[in-house]
């Protein structure tokens, strides 16, 4: 297979000024630019660019896919809107890392899997996922919990290879609604190829997250609240073009300050998780295993009765179907001797049920001999035992 790597960047909160248009257009000839978008496909070949750079002075979201195994998303946001002390407690080795630059944090979340077969078709698009941004932005810590959780998929397989005790580490806080993932969350965690036995096994301690019903009033009310020297400030930021960034630390400020605290669980080690989703993983093939058993012995059950009802119909008229036979032969067509070793077949079992097997042997052995040069009929008789 052809070398395939896929490089895209989106510029979410404000677009590039053409000073710096113009420099993301020294990067690359072949790239497809705007002010909020940069996209380039390499069959052969390296970008120049350096991602992280690119992050940090030009672009809000970054999405990397590689044929063989690597897929890697970056965001950053204002560090007003993310402690880097709190992304940092969900960083897990190479995997999952955070760093701020100026006024800004940026978080890298990588999955490597070089044995996995590469599928364009299914590949996720970084439209998909984005939006965990503004979720990060408003306190949803859930993306990352999932990004944690997924660098920790092949820890038992890999031996743990980042260097770490799964028996002495403990996962970090885990925030409420795992159990009901948004639809970005979703694409992150099957983007970053998060296993469903790790994530419904950690999802156990993960609360519910609280009804949003009148969530509206409640906001609007919290607006009247605030005071007038500080919306003039907020308005004055709006019309400078900086709407979204407002709206985004607005609704940051209004979860925190009417989020319940809800008593966190005692934190479960890496190991636990682990040993956890391994069971609930053999649980669930047993259970498959055992529907597939239990469906098959229907199935056998039916062909059995199916059976039964047609072994009557050759002994009605038993040289008519070896006449049928002999035709169903002389067409030399793979289907019609399968027909006649099924028609064959039911004569045998019939004639053993009723104890005149010995006559009825004689003549399969005389067929077998007539037609001993047919040796894909031959082959379809000894299979089914004829």
């Amino acid at each position: 297979m052809s070398e395939y790597q896929y490089y895209e960047f989106l510029a979410v909160d404000r677009p590039l000024n053409d000073l710096q248009l113009a420099e993301v257009r020294s990067l690359s000839t072949r790239a497809s630019v705007t002010a909020t978008s940069f996209v380039n496909e390499y069959h052969w070949g390296n970008f120049r660019g350096d991602p992280k750079q690119m992050m940090e002075r030009y672009y809000d979201a970054h999405l990397y896919l590689a044929n063989w195994g690597t897929h890697r998303i970056m965001l950053r946001l204002p560090r007003s809107l993310l402690d880097l002390d709190v992304a940092r407690g969900y960083c897990a080795g190479d995997l999952v890392t955070a760093w701020t630059t100026g006024k800004f944090l940026v978080l890298d979340l990588t999955s490597e899997d070089e044995g996995g077969e590469w599928d364009p078709d299914a590949v996720i698009p970084l439209s998909a996922i984005v939006g965990i941004r503004s979720e990060l932005a408003t306190g949803d810590l859930r993306p990352l919990y999932l990004a944690w959780l997924a660098g920790h998929n092949t820890a038992e397989a890999d031996d743990y290879s980042w260097g770490r005790n799964p028996d002495a580490d403990l996962e970090p806080p885990v925030p409420p609604g795992l159990a009901t993932l948004t639809a970005a969350q979703r694409a992150l965690a099957d983007f970053l190829r998060l296993d469903d036995d790790l994530l419904a096994v950690a999802a156990r301690t993960s609360p519910p997250l609280e009804e949003t019903t009148g969530i509206s009033d409640a906001l609007a009310a919290w607006v009247t609240t605030l005071p007038l020297a500080e919306k003039n400030q907020l308005l004055m930021r709006v019309v400078n073009d900086h709407p979204a960034a407002v709206r985004t630390e607005m609704l940051r400020r209004f979860h925190d300050e009417h989020t319940p605290h809800i008593p966190a669980s005692p934190p479960r080690t890496v190991a636990e998780l682990l040993d956890a989703a391994a069971r609930r993983r053999g649980d669930r093939i047993r259970r498959a295993a055992a529907r597939r058993a239990e469906d098959e012995a229907g199935r056998d059950k039916d062909r059995a009765l199916a059976r039964e009802r047609r072994l009557d119909k050759p002994v009605r008229d038993e040289e008519a179907a070896w006449s049928r036979i002999d035709a169903m032969i002389a067409t030399r067509k793979p289907s019609e001797y399968e027909a006649a070793v099924t028609l064959l077949t039911d004569m045998q079992a019939l004639a053993e049920r009723e104890g005149r097997s010995d006559a009825l042997t004689q003549r399969i052995l005389t067929l077998r001999h007539r037609h001993a040069r047919k040796s894909r009929l031959i082959e379809r008789l000894d299979r089914a035992g004829v």
